[in-house]
């Protein structure tokens, strides 16, 4: 997702003999031979799946029910751009049966599944189909825009059909209870898709369409449901705007009349403040559900954005 892979790429460095250690004993207790590992999957006649942050583990949890155990590698509060992996997540990786994340979001994960889980992961992106990022992300020299925006959760019609692919994925691993898991996909796919009906009619008679976002998270909500997302910041929530972006996205919400600027649950809020007091606005969080809700989950989350975009807009 960064463009700084400097920055993005920080995992727990350890030496060689440490992780060497962890991972044998790791192997010694799934398969009981000191012999070329395979992954053991299970639990207690369990699948064991791993979700790279919260949308995929919440997701996982519902298609995998009963029969499957989902570890989620970001803890509640982490912003999941910054995870670095410690040597017992690694070792997760080594045994898991199927590893679900985002390819761009964090590249500590992209890299450990392509050494730890060769063959096990699902890459969502691959499920859908992805949007670029912003002008401002992932450019060449020509000004062709290389990079996707990874924040495919947040339209919940394409989460629908990450849901059933899982399904299958799951089905595919564990074939004893494939049915349960594709009965499960299809309820929570149905779900969604109720949301995406929630989100469509709600934001279908708007005064404005402009929203201003502390980063630009909101693409494909923004994409789905015809609004205009105006991001302080990049895909990188952490990095600083210029002087001039600020300048401009000053200049678009007071020709807009924007009366909101829409702040974050893991970002600090000073930027947007200072902007909204600028621009003779309000604050308000706009949720981009990378982490686990402190009340809730995805779906009350999402109708959580829905009021306040509703809110900011001036919906009917």
């Amino acid at each position: 997702m960064m463009s700084d892979s400097s920055r993005r790429t920080r995992m727990c460095t350890v030496g060689l003999l440490a992780l060497t250690t962890v991972l044998a004993a790791t192997t010694a207790c799934g398969s009981g031979s000191t012999g070329s590992a395979q992954p053991s999957g299970a639990q207690g006649g369990r699948t064991d799946v791993t979700a790279a942050m919260y949308p995929l583990q919440w997701l996982a949890e519902r298609v995998g029910g009963g029969d499957a155990v989902v570890t989620g590698l970001t803890r509640p509060g982490v912003e999941p751009h910054d995870l670095e992996l410690t040597l017992n997540q690694i070792a997760e990786l080594e045994r898991t049966r199927l590893v679900v994340y985002v390819k761009g979001v964090q590249p500590a994960v992209d890299e450990a599944v392509e050494q730890h889980a060769p063959g096990r992961g699902f890459d969502v992106t691959g499920a859908v189909k992805v949007l670029p990022g912003p002008p401002e992300e992932g450019e060449q020299a020509d000004g062709v825009n290389t990079g996707h925006d990874p924040h495919i959760w947040l339209d919940p019609s394409r989460l629908a059909t990450i849901a059933t692919e899982l399904g299958e994925r799951l089905a595919a691993a564990d074939p004893a209870h494939a049915q349960a898991y594709r009965d499960r996909a299809n309820k929570t796919a149905a779900d969604l898709n109720a949301l995406d009906g929630e989100l469509a009619q709600g934001l279908g008679r708007c005064a404005s369409t402009a929203i201003v976002t502390s980063h630009s998270a909101f693409g494909y909500l923004a994409d789905r449901y015809k609004l205009r997302q105006i991001g302080i910041s990049g895909l990188d929530p952490e990095s600083e705007p210029a002087p001039a972006r600020l300048a401009e996205v000053a200049k678009v919400a007071k020709q807009e009349k924007v009366t909101t600027i829409f702040t974050e649950t893991l970002v600090s809020p000073k930027v947007a403040e200072v902007l909204a007091k600028e621009v003779g606005a309000t604050t308000a969080v706009l949720d981009p559900v990378e982490s686990r809700p402190a009340n809730g989950d995805y779906l009350s989350a999402m109708r959580q954005n829905l009021s306040a975009l509703q809110a900011a807009l001036r919906c009917s």
